[in-house]
């Protein structure tokens, strides 16, 4: 899809227009986020992103809109599997509740400035070298292939382990153990110091950038436009701060999402591969956008439906086994 440098800039000062609003109305003072607001605030942005995806449908044709929609919903679907992380960080750092949305809100912009650095770079990488669909796909397929590895391996107890980057970062500015509001930096004895509010704000922000190194050629399986990559990215980023109060409480519930996010990169990984063997002028078939963003839809109904269903039954079953214990006791006092 042809792009020009207006619409570029149009697109970017309307995507900004549309945080300050998120930050003014919703997040400027703050709060303990209800599953209400969430909610509310979580269907705007879906609202948002479908209205985008059907205007490239009216402006641009089927397509560039299939292509959005089918990054859109691939990136919405990675972007959950980091709010399993997020949780760990606000753990970590012992976030106090009104300060969390507060903390994602730069933290989500933070990873979307890193993301259009990375998008940049990945376009000038496949616009010039088309053999690296190879490493793309060889890359999802082994991804996919290490979440099966990590979701068969029962951790009873996960824990948050910083990057290098924020260590350096800790390491090299001097800060205090105590939150002063959302304030990022203090004056104490003189000195300068960094608070936790930055910190978390920087773990959260760099922590999704590695998300980005298999979410990025995953919607580059997808689609090659710079255009259609980056704005899926950022509708997909822009509501995962309300996604993450709304659905906190359902995460431990999703118990197969690991499952059916490696089928979604594995998929898309076999589909970069075919691709580049059709570059190189060997004759296989591609799989189509259409049924590329059918099999996404797919995997994750599936996927939903049978990890509420296994939570549920769980459920059941402990629910069982402590009724079958107290009665026990009751017998044993009796």
């Amino acid at each position: 899809m042809d792009v020009s440098v207006t619409m570029w800039s149009l697109t970017i000062v309307g995507l900004c227009a549309l945080i300050a609003a998120d930050f003014f109305i919703g997040g400027r003072k703050p709060h303990e986020v209800s599953i209400k607001e969430a909610g509310i605030w979580t269907a705007v942005w879906v609202a948002l992103a479908a209205l985008f995806g059907l205007g490239l449908l009216v402006f641009a044709g089927g397509r560039p809109s299939g292509e959005f929609f089918a990054g859109f919903i691939t990136e919405k679907s990675l972007s959950v599997d980091n709010l399993f992380v997020f949780v760990l960080i606000m753990a970590k750092f012992a976030v106090p509740t009104i300060y969390q949305q507060r903390v994602l809100m730069v933290g989500v912009l933070i990873a979307l400035v890193l993301r259009a650095v990375f998008i940049a770079a990945g376009a000038a990488i496949v616009s010039t070298f088309s053999w690296v669909f190879f490493i793309f796909g060889a890359f999802l397929i082994w991804t996919a292939w290490k979440l099966v590895q990590e979701a068969r391996v029962d951790e009873e107890e996960e824990e948050f382990e910083e990057n290098r980057l924020l260590k350096a970062v800790e390491k090299r500015f001097p800060s205090t153990d105590q939150y002063h509001g959302t304030k990022l930096f203090i004056m104490e004895n003189g000195k300068r110091l960094m608070t936790p509010m930055l910190i978390v704000m920087l773990a959260i922000g760099t922590t999704d950038v590695l998300f980005a190194l298999d979410s990025i050629p995953a919607i580059f399986g997808l689609t090659q436009d710079p255009y259609i990559v980056f704005t899926a990215n950022a509708f997909a980023l822009m509501g995962l701060r309300q996604l993450y109060f709304l659905i906190g409480g359902l995460l431990k519930k999703l118990v197969h999402l690991s499952y059916g996010l490696s089928i979604i990169l594995g998929f898309i990984g076999v589909k970069l591969v075919l691709h580049a063997l059709h570059e190189a002028g060997v004759h296989v078939p591609e799989i189509s956008i259409p049924v590329s963003l059918g099999v996404i839809c797919a995997v994750l109904a599936v996927t939903t439906v049978t990890s509420l269903y296994a939570s549920k039954k769980q459920a059941l079953a402990e629910a069982g086994s402590g009724e079958d214990r107290a009665r026990d006791k009751d017998s044993v006092d009796v």
